[in-house]
């Protein structure tokens, strides 16, 4: 039997082609993974993101635009999420005093709590997703190859 015309696509495309593949289907299926978890509880996955996004950032704040380098939501999505977090007392809105028609987003006390707590089980879901297919060497690698993967290509 042939193979198919789609697989023919990827095939012989290159070891490049061949790690992209690999890491975005690994991501996809170590994330559905993770995204079943029971840690969520009281928010969602993608609020989570904004939270600990927010916790790295220099006294708890970006601007949105900055933010949205950092999530996996498109502009609109993210804008919308952050208007509903900042109503449930999650996240507060601020001016951009640098760019008036920014917006800067400001990790409140409340969501800080929130997400460390959702945090640290989803921490432990990690330590059971991928320190069990993982030992601490390999893991060390992934994140230096990750690491220098988000660098970008050097010039």
């Amino acid at each position: 039997m042939s193979p198919s015309p789609r697989a023919e696509t990827t095939v012989g495309a290159g070891p490049a082609v061949e790690a992209w593949e690999a890491l975005l289907r690994s991501q996809v299926a170590l994330w559905r993974l993770l995204e079943a978890d029971d840690v969520w509880e009281p928010i969602t996955p993608r609020e989570y993101d904004v939270l600990h996004t927010l916790g790295r950032c220099p006294d708890g704040r970006a601007r949105i635009r900055d933010l949205h380098r950092e999530v996996l939501l498109s502009q609109p999505s993210l804008s919308r999420l952050v208007e509903r977090m900042a109503e449930a007392g999650l996240v507060a809105r601020e001016p951009d005093p640098a760019d008036g028609r920014g917006t800067v987003v400001v990790l409140t006390e409340t969501g800080d709590r929130l997400r460390r707590r959702v945090g640290a089980r989803h921490a432990e879901s990690i330590r059971r997703t991928v320190g069990v297919a993982l030992d601490e060497r390999e893991q060390q690698a992934l994140r230096l190859l990750c690491d220098k993967l988000r660098a970008g290509p050097r010039t």
